[in-house]
């Protein structure tokens, strides 16, 4: 093998020189890195000077870390090493190959003399690619230590991707005052990037100043944009902005239709979304990947099935995201088990797949179903992480599951999945609702961080448990620190005033609600607070409440009062709000029962069997309530009469006892038991 001599290298070095600005730019933005990459980056090149060297041209046909070593050893006994663009070559092998080693390459940049700026910014590169892109940073401040490369147009567009993807404002900030400092603002590159990743970190409006402001800008600008509206959720902001770049006759793409079409997906608008679509047919635009899938989601989110079934069934290549996206979506309409189906054919599935049938199957509240597909998922060998978790405690929540709750919390620890604020959020209202109060305190106090969501869930908690007091002084703390409630917040509030008989209290913040935090009472917080005056007697003030609702009672807030008014034995408004059930709801089994049972309370066997009448004409059964209970971790549901139970002899000749116990209790203290309708009410 012929190898060049070591006095050709001062010449070799200046036709390269000469040459690096073109091979910089075919090199360093081939593509937008992501911090968790799928494919490795074409690393090689056909550049002429390259070719034309018979150890570069080998090194660009190197496959392996070991093949690397040995053409570095070449290139170390000729004296090639001290050319800059051969020690360039070995460090991008090392970066962005498909063999490559972060820490082979920094060991040979950290030992190449004068190292230039390709070689700092292919190595920095390599780490944005890589699972841990937050050493591109620290590469990029030894850049500057080291004094003898500076950084260029190409360094900033790499660093700025980095604080988009980790969200480091205060970094980013201090990186674009470097590019102010030395003027790369101008650079097309550069100017793109940082609008890039001022709209990734949320700020939307200096990225806006910084588009008004700029004289370089084209469509990556505008995308970048756009994009950057839609994923803050402002998606009437993101259309506005398309709006001005078609004034401006700026031709669109791919990723431009992918900005416009998310943000109909946002705000549901269905019509406009079927525009863009034919939009997109009627010009040609080749329906990429990623496109077909935010107009799969559009359609999804629009609940047009059928047009998400139709794109789905014509791409020839489906993705993780594609299938996924179709479990949503059937999920999301109560066809679980079409999602299933989809789910069960996906070739690939990965956590965020399991996290969407998992996540499908809670909110359609089967949570015996949610975890028995957590389990499944272990069995699959697929790694849970924090929204796994959260999904899995909201299925105890719904179970009152406290022992699979508790080994749940167990597994986050054993495993070392980070608890933000969302997961101590779900620890916090799973052992509220599941009935560890005092485990829910401890785990809300050792919380780092806590938001409106944390102080709502203890909240609602304590006023679960029957303390209201420390319901009150929980919430008064969350003022005091600046945290501002919600809806759900003052339902738990209105909740404890209940609970604890607390009238006026219940009314001050009832009152506060419009007053000083500017939510408007929902029907939820109306029936609150008619079951807080029904329950204290005020019957008369509860209905003047219900009179006055700006919007229309339910059956929820009718309940209520027909509850309060039965306790009080106030037969006129009880059947004033039994009628109004009715109305409501004539199918309702419920509200012939109770009515049925006031008329007996009230002596007024007449007027109770004209009920039962009414129930046997209409055709309308008694239906049987459900419960659930868990016993050694597993959770067993059953309804009345229920003899489905393995051992249901057994828990008969139990409840038979108890019965006995409190006829017992009622002989001896005069208290009334259940009688014999206990069992009937189990």
């Amino acid at each position: 093998m012929r190898v060049p001599h070591v006095c050709c290298i001062k010449s070799q070095h200046l036709i390269a020189k000469s040459r690096l600005d073109a091979f910089l730019r075919s090199n360093i933005h081939v593509r937008s890195p992501s911090p968790h990459r799928e494919n490795y980056t074409k690393w090689n090149t056909t550049h002429s000077y390259v070719l034309s060297n018979p150890l570069l041209s080998l090194l660009e046909n190197c496959k392996t870390l070991s093949q690397l070593m040995q053409i570095q050893a070449q290139i170390i006994c000729t004296g090639f090493i001290t050319d800059g663009f051969a020690s360039s070559r070995l460090i991008a092998f090392c970066a962005i190959s498909e063999s490559r080693n972060l820490d082979y390459c920094t060991k040979i940049l950290y030992n190449t003399q004068n190292p230039n700026t390709f070689s700092w910014n292919v190595a920095i590169r390599g780490y944005l690619e890589s699972e841990n892109p937050k050493e591109a940073i620290l590469l990029y401040k030894r850049m500057l230590r080291s004094g003898g490369s500076r950084p260029d147009n190409y360094t900033f567009p790499l660093l700025f991707k980095v604080c988009a993807i980790l969200l480091l404002n205060c970094l980013g900030h201090q990186i674009r005052g470097h590019v102010l400092l030395l003027g790369f603002d101008k650079d097309i590159f550069v100017y793109n990037a940082m609008i890039y990743m001022l709209a990734s970190m949320g700020e939307l409006e200096l990225a806006r100043k910084v588009f008004d402001e700029g004289c370089v800008r084209n469509l990556v600008s505008w995308n970048s944009l756009i994009n950057g509206y839609a994923r803050s959720g402002k998606a009437n902001e993101a259309l506005s902005i398309y709006e001005e770049m078609i004034k401006e006759q700026v031709n669109w793409d791919e990723v431009t239709m992918i900005g416009v079409i998310s943000s109909c997906a946002q705000l549901e608008k269905l019509k406009l979304g079927r525009e863009f679509h034919r939009y997109i047919e009627q010009n040609g635009l080749n329906l990429t990947i990623p496109l077909a899938n935010a107009l799969m989601d559009m359609y999804v989110k629009c609940r047009d099935l059928e047009a998400a079934k139709a794109i789905f069934d014509n791409m020839t290549e489906k993705t993780v995201v594609s299938w996924t996206t179709m479990v949503v979506g059937y999920a999301r309409q109560g066809l679980l088990d079409t999602a299933r189906k989809f789910f069960c054919a996906m070739p690939e599935k990965n956590v965020v797949t399991w996290n969407a049938i998992i996540g499908s199957y809670v909110k359609a509240e089967h949570s015996k179903a949610a975890l028995f597909l957590f389990h499944e998922m272990q069995a699959s060998n697929i790694k849970p992480d924090g929204v796994t978790m959260v999904h899995c405690l909201s299925a105890c929540s719904q179970l009152g599951a406290l022992e699979i709750g508790i080994w749940v919390h167990h597994y986050i620890e054993k495993y070392n999945i980070p608890v933000d604020v969302v997961l101590g959020t779900a620890l916090v209202d799973m052992y509220a609702k599941c009935g560890n109060i005092m485990k829910a305190l401890q785990v809300f106090h050792d919380m780092p961080g806590r938001n409106s969501l944390t102080w709502t869930a203890i909240i609602c908690g304590l006023a679960l448990h029957g303390k209201p007091h420390d319901a009150i002084s929980y919430f008064s703390n969350m003022i005091d620190i600046g945290v501002m409630p919600d809806e759900i917040t003052f339902l738990g509030v209105l909740s404890a005033c209940c609970h604890g008989g607390l009238v006026e209290e219940g009314r001050k913040y009832f009152a506060q609600m419009k007053s000083k935090f500017n939510l408007c009472p929902q029907l939820k917080h109306y029936s609150c607070v008619v079951d807080l005056l029904g329950r204290a007697g005020l019957l008369e003030e509860a209905e003047q409440l219900i009179k006055g609702m700006p919007i229309e009672a339910d059956a929820v807030v009718w309940g209520a009062f027909f509850f309060a008014c039965r306790i009080h034995g106030n037969l006129l408004m009880g059947e004033k709000a039994a009628l109004k059930l009715l109305e409501l709801d004539p199918s309702d089994s419920g509200i012939y029962v109770l009515l049925v049972n006031m008329y007996r309370e009230a002596n007024m066997l007449e007027e109770a069997g004209k009920v039962r009448k009414m129930m046997r004409e209409r055709g309308i059964e008694k239906i049987p309530g459900s419960s659930s209970i868990e016993v050694n971790g597993i959770v067993y549901e059953f309804i009345v009469m229920d003899k489905m139970h393995s051992r249901s002899i057994q828990i008969y000749e139990c409840l038979t006892q108890l019965t006995r116990q409190m006829e017992l209790i009622e002989c001896i203290s005069g208290v009334p038991s259940f009688g014999d309708d206990f069992s009937l009410r189990l």
